[in-house]
């Protein structure tokens, strides 16, 4: 089998650490081609620009875009020759149901599910609470180890396995190196959700709960999980199908039968 092409991007912006640790890692599997935002783009969802900015780095490409316009130029005009889309390696886990569409790794990933090729969105859990600025923390005294080294054999193996055949694109979730080897788990998002509003005069503050309790290891989520197998120490595999799917609904057959245009 030749050697895949791979295009690479995040959210966290094309000089992050953890871009570079997977670029390095993949480029052992296959052609490694980066198409990653210019500057932070992290939380931007699917948001997608008319037109973008592109110039050569020594990676690859940088764009003045978001993830999801990474994805659509560069499958449609800079690397129309991918096999695979790899995402990340993001700075901060994305786990749980709600995460999946804020994530602007994980988006980048489901936008390339509409060209048909397969795709992973990979991120690091770092152990800190809501309040921490993640671009705060020093990128280079991370250590990506665990994150590389899942993204390494599931980039060589999930295609020719037939992965794909099942699912759009995998979830993974790593945790910090410092934890020392950890196992792969296949999960599923974790439905859990703390989100809390507080009214502060004018201001009303909202938080995600759910950081702190990760940061203590008190987390309520169950076996087979995302968040859970971080916690306790695994790689989160989670095989996803593109958002917006439909099923036949009948009760909502009946209810559109019954409507009268002109009442």
């Amino acid at each position: 089998m030749d050697e895949p092409t791979i295009l690479l991007t995040n959210d966290d912006g094309i000089e992050a650490a953890g871009l570079r640790a997977v670029y390095d890692g993949l480029s052992e599997v296959g052609d490694v081609v980066t198409v990653a935002p210019a500057t932070d783009q992290s939380a931007v969802g699917r948001k997608l620009s008319h037109e973008v900015d592109v110039w050569g780095h020594e990676l690859g490409y940088a764009v003045e875009g978001t993830p999801a316009d990474c994805v659509v130029a560069g499958l449609e005009a800079l690397v129309p020759e991918t096999d695979l889309v790899v995402a990340g390696c993001n700075r901060g886990a994305n786990l749980g149901a709600y995460v999946l569409g804020r994530s602007g790794t994980v988006s980048a990933a489901v936008e390339a599910t509409f060209f048909d090729v397969p795709a992973m969105a990979v991120s690091m859990y770092i152990p800190v609470r809501e309040n921490t600025d993640f671009t705060d923390i020093d990128d280079g005294e991370l250590r990506y180890d665990e994150a590389v080294r899942a993204t390494t054999y599931l980039a060589e193996h999930a295609v020719e396995a037939g992965v794909f055949d099942q699912c759009d694109y995998l979830n993974v979730n790593a945790p910090v190196a410092d934890w020392g080897p950890a196992p792969l788990a296949v999960t599923r998002p974790s439905k859990e959700y703390e989100m809390t509003a507080e009214r502060n005069g004018d201001a009303v503050t909202l938080h995600d709960r759910i950081w702190e309790r990760m940061a203590e290891g008190s987390i309520p989520d169950p076996e087979g999980t995302d968040r859970r197998a971080v916690v306790d120490g695994a790689v989160s595999v989670s095989p996803l199908t593109a958002p917006h799917t439909t099923e036949h609904h009948e009760a909502l057959d009946t209810l559109a039968a019954g409507y009268d245009p002109v009442d």
